[in-house]
C-alpha cells in the first residue's frame, strides 16, 4: 500500500512538473516570470558577433522595462561556442536547468539543424534563427509538426540573396564597367552548412550567367592561413573568387594574404562585415571588395547605433546588433499577442508563431534594418524576401566604407573594377 501511494503521489508530481514546464513560471517571491533563452556564440572564435547579439537583446528588453504585462522576462544566455554539439548540450541545459519557455535567435548553420532536434523534443517554440541553410528547411517540411517548433527563420537560404552578387557583376560588365581577362570564378567558403550553402548557390548562379568554375574550396572555420590555397586560385586563373565566412579573423586573413601574393581576382566576401570593426581586422585590403549587408539608413537606426556605441563601447553590425535588436522586439510583439489570447506559456507563444506569424497575419514594421518583416506559408520558414521586405544590398568597400552598387534603385556608386 505503502509502495502505492509512493507511485501514485510521484505520477501526480512528474505531471505537475511537465504542466509547469510548458507555463511561464513562478519565481521565489511568487511573480510570474517568462524564460527567454538566447542562442548564441558568446565565447569561441565567432565571439564578437555573441556580444552583438546579447548587447543588442538586452537594449529589446530594457526598452520595455524586461516585462510583458505582469510578468518579468528573465533571458538566459544559451552558449553555442559555434560547436553544434556544444550547442545541442547548452539548449538541453536551458530547458531542463533553467526551465525556458521559448527561443530566440542563433547564429551558424550547422548548430540550427543540430539545435532543431532539442527544440522538436521538448516542444520549446525557438525564433528567428538566423542559421540560413536550406537544410533547415529541408528538416523543417520534412515534419513540420515536429520540427516546426525551429519558426521563423531569421536569415532566408542564400540562394534568395546571392542572385544579387551575380546581377551586379553582369550589369558592370554589360556597361563595360569590369572587363574581366575571363569569366572563371573560384568559390571558397568555411566548410560549415553555411558556407557550403551559400557556395553551392553562388556557384550554380554564376554557371547559369556563363561563367566557368575553376575552383571550390571550403576550409575549418578558424583557418588563417590561406596562402597555399589562394596560390592555387592565382595558378587557376580565376578573376573572381566568391565566398564566406563567419569567423571575422578568418576573413580578414584571406583578404590580406590575397593581396600580399598580388591576387588580381575581384574578391565577393559576403560577411565581412558582420562585426563593426571588421576595418581594424582587414584595413584597406579590404578595398574593392564586395558584401552584401544592410546599413544604418533610418535616422531610427543611426540613433541605435550611436546608443549602442556609447553604452558598450564597440561598433554594432547591422547585420548582427541591428537584426538582433529587430528579431528581439518582434518577439516581444508575439508574446505581448500572445498575453491578448490568455495566456503568457510555451504552448500559446506556440499557437500565435504558427497561427499568425507564419501565416502573415502578425507582422513586424517596427524594425530599424528591414522594412518589414513577414512571414506566408509560401515562405516559410524564411522571411519574404525583397524589396520592402528582407534584402541586403550589394556593397563595394574603400577607405572602411560600403557603398551600395545593386540593386540599381539603391545604388550609389558603380563596381570599381579591380586595378
Amino acid at each position: 500500500m505503502y509502495r502505492m501511494r509512493l507511485a501514485v503521489g510521484g505520477t501526480i508530481a512528474l505531471t505537475a512538473a511537465l504542466v509547469c514546464a510548458a507555463c511561464a513560471s513562478r519565481d521565489p517571491a511568487g511573480e510570474k516570470t517568462l524564460r527567454v533563452g538566447v542562442l548564441g556564440p558568446f565565447t569561441g572564435p565567432v565571439a564578437r558577433t555573441g556580444d552583438e547579439f546579447k548587447d543588442s537583446v538586452r537594449m529589446a528588453f530594457d526598452a520595455v522595462g524586461s516585462r510583458i504585462g505582469d510578468t518579468r522576462v528573465q533571458l538566459v544566455w544559451i552558449d553555442s561556442q559555434s560547436d553544434p554539439q556544444k550547442a545541442v548540450a547548452a539548449y538541453e541545459e536551458a530547458v531542463i536547468r533553467h526551465r525556458i519557455d521559448a527561443g530566440l535567435l542563433n547564429w551558424h548553420s550547422s548548430e540550427a539543424v543540430a539545435v532543431m532536434e532539442v527544440t522538436a523534443k521538448h516542444k520549446v517554440p525557438h525564433f528567428f534563427g538566423m542559421g540560413a541553410t536550406g537544410v533547415v528547411n529541408e528538416k523543417y517540411h520534412s515534419d513540420v509538426s515536429r520540427y516546426g517548433y525551429w519558426m521563423a527563420k531569421g536569415w532566408p537560404i542564400p540562394s534568395k540573396l546571392t542572385p544579387a552578387y551575380v546581377q551586379a557583376l553582369e550589369d558592370a560588365i554589360q556597361r563595360g564597367l569590369w572587363k574581366p581577362a575571363a569569366r572563371t570564378a573560384a568559390i571558397w567558403g568555411e566548410d560549415t552548412d553555411w558556407g557550403r550553402s551559400l557556395g553551392s548557390g553562388l556557384r550554380d548562379q554564376l554557371r547559369s550567367a556563363s561563367w566557368s568554375i575553376v575552383g571550390e574550396e571550403y576550409f575549418p572555420l578558424t583557418e588563417t592561413d590561406f596562402y597555399p590555397l589562394l596560390r592555387k586560385f592565382k595558378e587557376s586563373g580565376a578573376t573572381l573568387l566568391a565566398g564566406t565566412g563567419t569567423s571575422p579573423s578568418s576573413v580578414a586573413a584571406l583578404i590580406k594574404q590575397a593581396r600580399e601574393i598580388g591576387l588580381p581576382s575581384l574578391i565577393i566576401a559576403n560577411g565581412l562585415g558582420w562585426v563593426g570593426e571588421w576595418h581594424n581586422l582587414v584595413g584597406d585590403a579590404s578595398d574593392g571588395v564586395l558584401d552584401q549587408i544592410p546599413g544604418w539608413t533610418s535616422p531610427r537606426a543611426q540613433e541605435f547605433a550611436a546608443e549602442f556605441e556609447r553604452r558598450w563601447k564597440m561598433k554594432p553590425s547591422p547585420a548582427a546588433a541591428g537584426l538582433a535588436y529587430d528579431y528581439a522586439n518582434f518577439f516581444i510583439k508575439i508574446a505581448r499577442r500572445a498575453l491578448e489570447r490568455g495566456s503568457l506559456d510555451r504552448a500559446t507563444l506556440y499557437r500565435v508563431g504558427r497561427e499568425e506569424v507564419m501565416t502573415g497575419r502578425l507582422t513586424f514594421t517596427d524594425g530599424i534594418v528591414m522594412k518589414e518583416y513577414k512571414y506566408t506559408s509560401e515562405s516559410e520558414p524564411d522571411p519574404v524576401v525583397g524589396e520592402g521586405a528582407f534584402m541586403f544590398p550589394v556593397l563595394q568597400y574603400a577607405g572602411g566604407q560600403g557603398k551600395v552598387i545593386w540593386p540599381a534603385l539603391w545604388k550609389v556608386a558603380d563596381l570599381r573594377p579591380p586595378s
